[in-house]
């Protein structure tokens, strides 16, 4: 497992990010800081994720800042020419995993089956993501499909929040999960980054809970 992928499994839960105007970056990265994930995936939806990223990276250094929602190289390309240190993509797209891999860029990609598994199997990853977490069944479902690949472990994202996360957590072959729970983009846009700092705590003190 790479140097990104352990730092995953130490935080426990991944914030991932929704930026629709740059200059909630920084407000948004202190809070995560000082509540104790320094962590963003900011997915690259909106226009403003890749000045974002670079705002985020450069204020606050200490912070592991990665890309969601990437679909295309070039979209790798800008968003770690603006500092990102991981990408994450929905599904699995074979051009851009094998691009990551050869330019040793860690890459997450999403699968929801054993055959999108299989997928990045051949593509010497030990890690996926696991999307949509919930609608496409759950940990009931991750634990099915688990048990023929037992090197490959999971960051289910999807549905997640502060109910349903200690029992992702306690799983063993769950490396890390995705939410937004505690970046919600209406606590963004509303500017209450005090709040996200509060709920960002309480999502590490549960991950201490479950994980010790």
């Amino acid at each position: 497992m790479n140097e990104v992928l352990e730092q995953f499994q130490k935080l426990g839960v991944i914030p991932v990010v929704v930026i629709d105007d740059a200059k909630d970056a920084a407000p948004l990265a202190k809070a995560l800081v000082e509540g104790g994930l320094p962590c963003a995936e900011v997915t690259f939806r909106t226009a403003a994720a890749e000045e974002a990223i670079r705002i985020m990276c450069r204020e606050y250094p200490e912070m592991l800042v990665g890309a969601g929602t990437v679909l295309t190289i070039e979209q790798v390309d800008r968003a770690v020419a603006a500092g990102a240190k991981f990408i994450v993509s929905p599904g699995i797209n074979p051009k851009v995993v094998d691009y990551c891999v050869k330019k040793n860029i860690p890459i997450t990609p999403g699968t929801c089956n054993p055959s999108n598994v299989e997928t990045a199997l051949e593509f010497g990853l030990d890690v996926v993501k696991f999307f949509p977490a919930e609608p496409a069944g759950g940990l009931k479902y991750i634990k099915a499909i688990a048990a023929p690949y037992v090197g490959m472990k999971f960051m289910p994202t999807g549905g997640i929040n502060e109910k349903n996360v200690r029992d992702y957590l306690a799983y063993d072959r769950i490396l890390a999960c995705g939410g937004s729970w505690m970046v919600k983009g209406d606590l963004i846009k509303a500017g209450d980054f005090e709040k996200i700092k509060e709920l960002t705590a309480q999502a590490v003190q549960i991950v201490k809970e479950i994980r010790g």
